[in-house]
């Protein structure tokens, strides 16, 4: 059974950093993609970031590059997202998501490609 468990969110000023976790069992974060997604309320889901075979390829959306950073600890099957320089326009339920094959990376931030997803970690980021 593949699961994901996100935590670390919380509410921080602007300006301020947090960092996220996607705890994976059933399935070795080193093998598969992993994105980040989020979701405020009344918009669209939208990818965040991703980390993926092959290569150990990374890549972030251009609203968070310079500020996010997306990494793996194959030892702790974990997947992190380091959030620096948080704004307003951050505020999201972040959910981490993956799956069992090997996607393009035109795809890596599809939200339709993935079928394994967390229940999401709340970030709030106000004044």
């Amino acid at each position: 059974q593949v699961r994901l468990v996100e935590s670390g969110g919380g509410s921080v000023q602007p300006g301020e950093s947090l960092r996220l976790s996607c705890a994976a069992s059933g399935v070795r974060v080193r093998d598969y993609p992993v994105a980040w997604f989020r979701q405020a309320p009344g918009k669209e889901r939208e990818g965040v970031s991703y980390i993926s075979p092959p290569n150990d390829v990374t890549g972030s959306r251009d609203y968070v590059k310079g500020r996010f950073t997306v990494s793996r600890d194959n030892v702790k099957n974990t997947v992190t997202l380091e959030m620096n320089n948080l704004q307003p326009e951050d505020t999201a339920l972040y959910t981490c998501a993956t799956v069992l094959i090997q996607l393009p990376w035109q795809d890596l931030l599809k939200a339709s490609r993935y079928r394994y997803w967390g229940q999401g970690t709340q970030v709030n980021v106000s004044s």
